[in-house]
């Protein structure tokens, strides 16, 4: 997984959490209404927000996975090769620098 689909993937479980969350509000705004429509589109809802949470949860957790086995690689890398984490980190530490002296 890239760090840019890494950072998609979080932005998408943020973004469903709140539609989750939304949704559950309009379940409990509309639980005095009454109707058979009303009743059959609350339990699809439910159903939906039940199956959507399942999903959420399955993300969260293949995110945190994807995270520390990225994690792991990258500790594995820097301690395999100390100098070149080293220069690659000045590298980018110049690139900063000028970038913020720019302004």
């Amino acid at each position: 997984m890239t760090p840019e689909s890494s950072v998609s993937t979080e932005k998408l479980v943020q973004d469903l959490k709140v539609v989750v969350a939304d949704a559950e509000e309009l379940l409990r705004a509309t639980a005095s209404q009454a109707g058979e429509r009303v009743t059959v589109a609350r339990e699809k809802i439910q159903e939906s927000l039940q199956r959507a949470k399942v999903k959420l949860t399955e993300a969260e957790s293949t995110v945190a996975d994807k995270t520390k086995q990225m994690a792991n690689m990258t500790d594995e890398y820097v301690r395999e090769h100390p100098w070149k984490a080293v220069g690659i980190a000045a590298g980018i530490g110049l690139i900063i620098g000028l970038l913020i002296s720019r302004r």
